[in-house]
């Protein structure tokens, strides 16, 4: 766990030495106020929630995450560095924790950054701020999902454009998973299981259900799910890569 830290905060800091963070923070601030109280009406509504503003969470998520992801692994990839930061004492395991934990600290940070919206639907009316709580736990929990399939992707490429494109086109294919449309698809051909198991892998259903206010234990699952099995992923992986 020491040296799990110990990357995490090199990581952490690093983040905080380049502009990327400052600019990320700024756009993902930008992104969602507009999107909150233009396009999803937040006055309008005339409620005291802040549904308006978790419901564009997975399309933030689509661009900005896979923007964060896309240089963890294939950066130290294209610059050979890999090899240096892998011979460190440390396990590949507690590299590969390390660096998640740091990207994943780092997007809670900037939604932590959101904390005017709160304010402000507190100031506007009566929430039930239980339910606002868990917006903001589903929203954390799909933003630690979606890293954790960017890492295996970086880990596999040289490129981050490639990265980028191939964990936005991921993250895509799992919140359109059980949407009506997709499901519309399957009706009639695939066997009931099927549909069951493609609504079940829903990505934006499952953040949906917590940010009703139930944090069900299958959606707690289903996140932690995708993160340990993209993590496992990511080491297997970079242990074959390595050597590229």
């Amino acid at each position: 766990m020491t040296r799990t830290f110990a990357i995490f905060r090199r990581e952490l800091s690093g983040y905080f030495a380049t502009p990327l963070a400052y600019v990320f923070i700024v756009i993902f601030l930008v992104l969602a106020g507009v999107l909150t109280f233009f396009v999803g009406n937040f006055f309008e509504r005339g409620q005291a929630d802040l549904q308006s503003f978790f419901t564009f969470h997975p399309w933030l998520y689509l661009v900005l995450i896979p923007a964060l992801s896309m240089r963890l692994w294939a950066e130290e990839r294209k610059s050979g560095t890999i090899e240096l930061f892998l011979t460190l004492p440390i396990r590949l395991s507690e590299a590969v924790i390390g660096k998640f934990l740091a990207a994943w600290c780092f997007a809670g940070i900037a939604l932590l950054l959101t904390f005017p919206f709160w304010i402000t639907v507190n100031v506007l009316g009566d929430p039930d701020n239980g339910v606002i709580l868990a917006g903001y736990l589903a929203s954390w929990l799909m933003a630690g999902a979606v890293l954790a399939i960017g890492a295996a992707v970086s880990a596999a490429t040289k490129n981050q454009v490639i990265a980028f494109v191939v964990t936005a086109a991921l993250v895509f294919v799992l919140a359109v998973a059980g949407t009506p449309a997709v499901l519309g698809l399957l009706q009639g051909w695939a066997p009931s299981g099927v549909i069951r198991a493609v609504a079940g892998a829903s990505l934006f259903g499952h953040f949906t259900a917590i940010t009703r206010g139930v944090v069900d234990l299958r959606d707690l699952v289903y996140f932690v799910s995708i993160m340990v099995a993209f993590l496992a992923a990511n080491a297997v992986l970079i242990d074959l890569k390595k050597a590229d």
